[in-house]
């Protein structure tokens, strides 16, 4: 793996960002002719933004390559990321004549709904990062990866230059599960698929089983589980973990699985043992989703020292055995405060 010392960054990402508004406390499912209205409502950026600020919030160097429409949606976006969330925009672009793509989130029964309007991005992400990044780890999706409009090889060379490569795959939308889908995996370091997918892609019935059988394509695999928690196999070392959800009054599932996957590569590049990373994974997707949206809910180092200080308050001995290594974990200095989804957003100078 590239050493911290060598390179610019500790995570690359590529893909297309979304302004997400996100609906929650329905008072019924729509139907058509009818009006519903939501007790909440909140508004960030999505798609691979998500990824994006929960990976530095949680302290890594995040550069993100991404296409941003020059209208208001792309520009509030932008200066978000990159002067809230402090993420590198430096391969990112705005394109005039193009639109961010919006998505409507609707939360409700622990799951979300959505309805999207955009277009494909112009720019590929090969073209965004024809420089050639200097990177820990990379995020990528095998959905793009195979995908004959995309044609992505970005994360194949940044693998032969050390770069880890952590690799998602999306829901089949044609009901294939073509196991010739999963082929990209033997250049990435760790795949994490929802149970879900990994059962599917498999052809297996549980959640351990397709862990087992996906291990002997690519290093690492974690399954994630939702409120069953998660898998992990190392298949270097033969090891095999399990770990519990951590127990939430759910708002908003929207990113959850992006919270997770930045987690756990953020305790990979700590070289965390497996469990650890498994459990503060967990417990950061599980904080996500008490909040709206994807990206603005991830959890900062001050929310995750509130939950503990609560945690230890509240006397709860399993959850307090379980995350005991928090206490060496959590910064000396108190964390402020992350910036949560608002109802609406505030245009700047510039756009008024």
């Amino acid at each position: 793996m590239a050493d911290s010392t060598e390179t610019e960054f500790d995570v690359v990402l590529a893909g297309d960002v979304f302004f997400d508004i996100i609906l929650t406390g329905l008072d019924s499912r729509p139907a058509a002719g009818t009006e519903v209205w939501a007790q909440g409502m909140g508004s960030s950026p999505g798609g691979i933004a998500n990824l994006a600020v929960a990976t530095s919030r949680l302290g890594l160097r995040t550069s993100l390559a991404a296409v941003f429409g020059d209208d208001v949606y792309g520009r509030w976006c932008w200066d978000l990321l990159s002067e809230h969330e402090r993420i590198d925009l430096s391969r990112s672009r705005r394109l005039d004549e193009w639109h961010t793509a919006v998505t409507i989130s609707i939360a409700e029964d622990g799951d979300r709904s959505m309805v999207t309007h955009g277009h494909d991005s112009p720019v590929s992400a090969d073209e965004l990062l024809s420089g050639g990044i200097r990177t820990r780890a990379a995020l990528a999706d095998l959905g793009a990866m195979g995908s004959p409009d995309r044609h992505e090889s970005w994360w194949k060379r940044a693998a032969t230059e050390g770069t880890r490569i952590f690799a998602d795959i999306g829901w089949d939308s044609t009901g294939v599960w073509d196991p010739h889908d999963l082929e990209p995996l033997a250049s990435c370091y760790a795949f994490t698929p929802n149970a879900g997918e990994a059962m599917l892609y498999t052809r297996t019935d549980t959640p351990l089983a397709a862990a087992r059988v996906l291990a002997e394509r690519v290093p690492l695999v974690v399954v994630t589980c939702g409120a069953d928690g998660a898998i992990a196999i190392d298949s270097g070392t033969g090891e095999e973990a399990r770990m519990p959800s951590v127990p939430v009054r759910a708002l908003d599932a929207t990113g959850a699985g992006d919270v997770f996957a930045a987690s756990f590569v953020l305790g990979t590049l700590r070289e965390w043992p497996t469990v650890q990373r498994l459990a503060f994974s967990t417990l950061c997707s599980a904080l996500a989703v008490q909040q709206f949206g994807g990206s603005l809910a991830a959890p900062g180092w001050g929310d995750i020292a509130d939950w503990w200080d609560l945690t230890r308050a509240g006397n709860d001995t399993d959850l307090i055995r379980r995350y005991g290594f928090l206490t060496d974990l959590l910064p000396p200095e108190r964390a402020t405060a992350v910036r949560r989804a608002e109802a609406t957003f505030r245009l700047t100078d510039e756009l008024r």
